[in-house]
């Protein structure tokens, strides 16, 4: 058989098929999915709408937090509505331009969301460990500075996995992506040509951010236990280490969650495909769904605001 009869050449479509051997239930899969972007989408506007209305909340910590609510939305709905689309509209097609520009928000978005980690670790280290220096360090113009470097780090680095994709393949196997939505490897692994530049920058990519990200969060976080051990004061020791509760939370669950994904759908290969695109999902929407609940829980000032919200 030629090779031309079993590949197809630039297609303008593909088709998610959404999870792979439980097409069955993904309609009952969706309504869990559904409530958490609801719930992500309703917790991160309320989050933002007092940290901007609040000006006691104009501060670095609030003013990253509030980054991160914004994230979480873009994030959230970067995959749900076209996931539910699949689960229960039963529409399964998308444009291959369409496929990266989804593709192109979810991992730009992803970097997005480690570096303003990495930045709250920072904000936290500073705070704990040199108080007296604090507000001198961490300025306002600091704080757009950090945003701007995490938005432009993350839009430099997916960029080209975009271009390598849209300029270097014209043969694809197939059009059918096994997933929920559109992941890089998933469309990579369509191409009927040599694939390897592709994997080793998305191994790049993966590994400059989360392994750069991962490394200073926890310096940052040593650093900051070593301060707070030191605290003569229990009472002292345990408002310093409460400040942090929230932000390890944050910390454990997005990257535990993200290197589960990653390395299931390189190394995977005995994994069932519905476990993997199942956690790979709920990477994307656990942390937007968590996120407003651990910082409302942990934040004594949002707590006061949120309740004061509801009580008017």
């Amino acid at each position: 058989m030629s090779n031309s009869s079993i590949t197809v050449f630039m297609p303008s479509v593909l088709t998610l098929i959404g999870i792979p051997g439980l097409e069955s239930v993904q309609c009952w899969i969706g309504i869990p999915f559904c409530v958490m972007y609801l719930f992500a989408l309703i917790g991160n506007s309320v989050l933002l709408l007092i940290i901007i209305s609040e000006r006691s909340l104009h501060q670095p910590m609030y003013i990253f937090l509030g980054m991160l609510g914004v994230t979480d939305i873009v994030l959230g709905t970067s995959i749900v509505p076209k996931m539910l689309g699949i689960f229960w509209l039963h529409i399964p097609e998308i444009s291959f331009d369409s496929c990266l520009l989804q593709m192109g928000f979810i991992h730009t978005f992803q970097c997005i969301e480690s570096g303003i980690l990495l930045a709250m670790a920072l904000d936290r280290y500073v705070a704990i460990c040199y108080p007296l220096r604090y507000t001198a360090i961490f300025t306002h113009q600091l704080v757009t500075q950090i945003g701007a470097v995490v938005t432009f780090r993350a839009a430099i680095l997916v960029a080209p996995s975009l271009v390598l994709i849209k300029c270097r393949f014209q043969f694809y196997h197939t059009t059918i992506i096994s997933h929920s939505y559109c992941e890089h490897m998933a469309i990579v692994k369509l191409a009927a040509e040599n694939v390897r530049v592709n994997k080793i920058y998305g191994l790049f990519v993966a590994f400059t951010v989360a392994g750069f990200d991962m490394i200073f969060i926890t310096l940052s976080y040593i650093q900051i236990f070593f301060t707070v051990f030191r605290l003569p004061q229990k009472e002292a020791r345990w408002k310093a280490f409460n400040t942090c509760i929230a932000h390890i939370c944050v910390f454990l669950q997005f990257y535990l969650l993200a290197f589960f994904s990653f390395f299931t759908h390189r190394f995977g290969a005995h994994i069932p495909p519905y476990i993997h695109i199942l956690f790979s999902s709920l990477y994307l929407l656990v942390p937007p769904f968590l996120n407003p609940l651990v910082y409302g829980a942990k934040t004594k000032q949002i707590r006061i605001h949120v309740v004061k919200m509801l009580c008017s």
